[in-house]
Formats: structure tokens, C-alpha cells, sequence
């Protein structure tokens, strides 16, 4: 008797193996060739699954957010959400600097358009604002958004130096 796979979890599965070889080699230095190779699946079976790059990094996209989304987010505490959105920064900050790199590389000769339209993007965005709008409660995630991966940015510039702390009057102003 053949076989029985279920198609969308091996879908899914290749897509989670596939994620960390993204943020490792990044977008533009890995092709679907080197994926196959590094998944031990041929290129064929990869190309089954995938018909493009680009579906395969859809999929990898979709597959971390789930798991940013699926995370115990904090809770406020009585002082209100600062703690709560500077502990889910934290969480963020051990892979930022790679995931970084990999989000322009992806990006890469793109126009505003292109990236606004990017599948990819809206669904990282789009589940990005939804945690920060649930930790927060704030009518405006996207300021606070910028808020949190500004001081990502930073505190990878300055080696960690920039505290956390700097955030918190920032965010309580917000609410």
C-alpha cells in the first residue's frame, strides 16, 4: 500500500526546518538546490511542496510568527504594559540582529509598494501589531512598535549598553 502523507503538516514541517537555514545563510544565498540538500529531501520533493523561493519563505515566515503568536505573551501588571511590552521585546532581542539582516536581504531592490504588497511581510506585520496591540491594549500599536524595535536596533549598535529602561516612560505615555 502507498504512502499516506499528510500533506499540509509535511508542508508545515519542511517550512519550520527550512526557517533557521533563512536566517542563517539568508535569503539571496540560499537557493532551492542548497535547501533540498540541507533538509535530506530531493529537489523534486521540495519543488512539490514549494513551487518558488519565495512560497517556501511565505511559509517559513508564517511558521515563526505561529510560534512569535502562540508564545506566553506577559501580562500587564497594576503599573500598566510597559513591563509586559519590554519582556516581549526581550524574548525578540536573541535572534533580532539575524532576522534583521534576513528581512533586507529579502528586501532587496524592492520598492515601498512592493513591500507594503509583500505576503510576507503583511502577515509578519500583521501578527507583530496584534501581540504588541494585545500586550498593550493601545488604540496605536504601530507607534509602539517602533518604539520596541528602535530600541532593538539600538541596543544591538551599542552592544546592549542602551537599557530597556528608557522604553518605560515612553510607553506609559502611550496608553
Amino acid at each position: 500500500m502507498p504512502k499516506q502523507i499528510d500533506h499540509d503538516a509535511h508542508r508545515r514541517d519542511i517550512a519550520q526546518r527550512a526557517a533557521p537555514l533563512f536566517s542563517e545563510m539568508g535569503y539571496s544565498g540560499l537557493g532551492m538546490r542548497r535547501i533540498a540538500e540541507e533538509l535530506g529531501l530531493s529537489k523534486s520533493a521540495l519543488y512539490h511542496y514549494f513551487p518558488t523561493k519565495k512560497s517556501l519563505f511565505l511559509a517559513c515566515t508564517e511558521a515563526v510568527m505561529t510560534y512569535v503568536q502562540t508564545e506566553e505573551v506577559p501580562e500587564q501588571t497594576d503599573d500598566g504594559a510597559a513591563d509586559a511590552l519590554i519582556a516581549f521585546a526581550r524574548k525578540l532581542e536573541p535572534g533580532f540582529a539575524r532576522e534583521m539582516a534576513l528581512l533586507f536581504d529579502y528586501l532587496r531592490g524592492k520598492s515601498a509598494n512592493d513591500i507594503a504588497a509583500d505576503p510576507a511581510m503583511r502577515l509578519a506585520n500583521g501578527r507583530l501589531r496584534q501581540q504588541v496591540e494585545k500586550i498593550s491594549g493601545t488604540a496605536d500599536p504601530d507607534a509602539v512598535m517602533c518604539l520596541m524595535m528602535g530600541t532593538l536596533l539600538m541596543r544591538h549598535f551599542t552592544g546592549g549598553e542602551l537599557s530597556y529602561e528608557t522604553l518605560r516612560p515612553l510607553l506609559d505615555n502611550m496608553r
